[in-house]
C-alpha cells in the first residue's frame, strides 16, 4: 500500500490534473463559439 505522503502528493496531482481538464473544457467551448459568432456573421 502506499505510504500517507505519496497518497497526498497523488491526490494533488489528481486535483490540479482535473482543474486544468476544466478549465481547458471551458477556454475551447467560449473559443469555439466565438469562432462560430465569427464564422456566422
Amino acid at each position: 500500500m502506499a505510504s500517507e505522503g505519496n497518497m497526498d502528493s497523488a491526490n494533488q496531482t489528481y486535483a490540479g490534473f482535473v482543474s486544468l481538464v476544466k478549465w481547458g473544457t471551458i477556454a475551447s467551448v467560449a473559443l469555439a463559439a466565438l469562432v462560430v459568432l465569427l464564422i456566422a456573421s
